[in-house]
């Protein structure tokens, strides 16, 4: 997945070095590369449930940026759609964001949040990396 942001001042426009993959992704051929501009990778092009379904994927594992937002909304969509989720917690990274008022949540406390957002509320399985290459 990759996500292009429309914004020209977004790290993440086309046009800006935040919108390329490092480079251990990017040696990597996928077999579906999915465009995104919304925080959910169920939001691209081409339709990701509909190649998850047509190659009959039921469980997906989901890692990347930003825990809290790409890789939580893709959870709960995956979810809600009837996938198997599994998101390593710990594959996962986000950065401290400032809410209404001002104060700053570290990104620690944003992961645990989404963490308990997705367990409890049944969207996915958070879990370990390891625990994920172990299942392998």
């Amino acid at each position: 997945m990759r996500h292009d942001s429309a914004n020209p001042a977004s790290p993440l426009h086309p046009g800006n070095p935040g919108n390329a993959f490092v480079e251990a992704v990017a040696r990597v051929r996928p077999q579906l590369s999915v465009t995104k501009a919304v925080n959910s990778a169920f939001y691209g092009t081409p339709d990701l449930e509909s190649w998850l379904r047509d190659s009959r994927i039921e469980r997906i594992v989901l890692c990347g940026i930003q825990t809290n937002m790409c890789v939580e909304t893709t959870a709960r969509m995956g979810g809600n759609l009837g996938f198997d989720v599994v998101v390593p917690l710990d594959a996962t990274r986000t950065f401290d964001l400032a809410g209404p008022d001002g104060a700053v949540t570290p990104a620690a406390t944003l992961m645990a949040a989404t963490a308990t957002n997705l367990h409890g509320g049944g969207f996915a399985t958070v879990t370990t990396t390891d625990a994920v290459l172990g299942d392998a």
